[in-house]
């Protein structure tokens, strides 16, 4: 995932109270386990605050205890134990500029490819949040909730993030009485531009704008 726009802007777009502790743009490989600034409904007006990227459930005793729940799967979120109380109570949008796929060549390289709108518009997933913990030790935590691909996307990878518009954000997080699950769909034809970039975004230790810059293939 990739964050370039600043948080004020992300505040003032959301109309959103922003975090002081929030992470500085820009970011151009945000791994999992690793803060994001995501907002939250909250009385009077809307947060902005960093949370960290790996759902942690209710029963975890440390936030390794169990499998790391980066995503949440749309067709059975609802009835999952870890996520079922989260997407009816804590929805949450997550802001971001791109993100990354991979596919394999013959040798079983792993070849990254970079996602990001076709306006250049922010990318807003839909997500689930949660808080492990008490008192000063609270974690809050989210999972990006994912739909099966689109044919486009599906040349790519099997499954994609669920995408929101503006007018739908209110809803996603519960500000009105419509129901969210029909948000949860694959994005339009032409969402979407995607090109190869290089490899050295495959180690988490990997930064900047380079990253994020199509290769030849």
């Amino acid at each position: 995932m990739t964050m370039t726009h600043p948080s004020d802007a992300m505040a003032r777009l959301f109309d959103a109270v922003p975090a002081n502790d929030l992470p500085l743009a820009p970011r151009y490989n945000i791994c999992p386990t690793q803060a994001v600034g995501v907002i939250c409904a909250s009385p009077g007006r809307r947060s902005y605050r960093p949370m960290r990227w790996g759902f942690v459930p209710h029963w975890y005793k440390t936030p390794t205890d169990g499998p790391l729940l980066i995503n949440a799967r749309a067709e059975t979120i609802a009835e999952k134990p870890a996520f079922g109380a989260a997407v009816r109570a804590r929805r949450c949008l997550v802001p971001a500029t791109g993100f990354f796929e991979w596919t394999k060549d013959e040798a079983g390289n792993r070849l990254p490819w970079y996602f990001t709108p076709s306006d250049s518009a922010p990318l807003v997933f839909a997500g689930v949040w949660q808080e492990w913990g008490q008192g000063a030790a609270v974690l809050r935590s989210f999972a990006i909730v994912t739909t099966a691909a689109s044919p486009w996307m599906a040349a790519t990878h099997h499954r994609e993030p669920v995408v929101l518009a503006p007018d739908d954000w209110a809803r996603w997080l519960g500000e009105t009485d419509e129901k969210a699950a029909p948000l949860m769909r694959s994005a339009p034809q032409g969402y979407y531009q995607r090109w190869r970039v290089d490899p050295k975004v495959n180690s988490n230790r990997a930064e900047g704008p380079a990253l994020t810059q199509a290769i030849a293939v």
